[in-house]
């Protein structure tokens, strides 16, 4: 049985929080596609919650990873604004992730 965890109010704003980090540290207009999501790893060795940020700029896919959750997440766990083109991702890459 797949179950459902309840989330806290903080859980919406720390969702919020990144995802307004993330825009001004990547320098993203208002309207750019920002997604953040604290996923569960199963894989040996992963921390059981990380979050996943994702965005669009230039109609590419960028991605990193925080090896944390969401709630613990501060500015400075984002990767500086200089490595935006190394978070691109390529138009034939696959990941289970994001």
């Amino acid at each position: 049985m797949v179950g459902f965890i309840k989330k806290t109010p903080g859980h919406s704003a720390a969702l919020d929080r990144v995802r307004e980090w993330t825009r001004e540290r990547f320098g993203l207009p208002e309207d750019a596609a920002i997604l953040v999501a604290e996923v569960a790893c199963a894989v040996p060795g992963c921390p059981p919650l990380e979050t996943v940020i994702a965005f669009w700029s230039n109609e590419r896919r960028h991605h990193t990873k925080v090896f944390k959750p969401v709630a613990e997440v501060t500015k400075d766990d984002l990767p500086p604004g200089w490595m935006k083109p190394a978070l691109a991702v390529a138009d034939d890459f696959t990941c289970d992730c994001c």
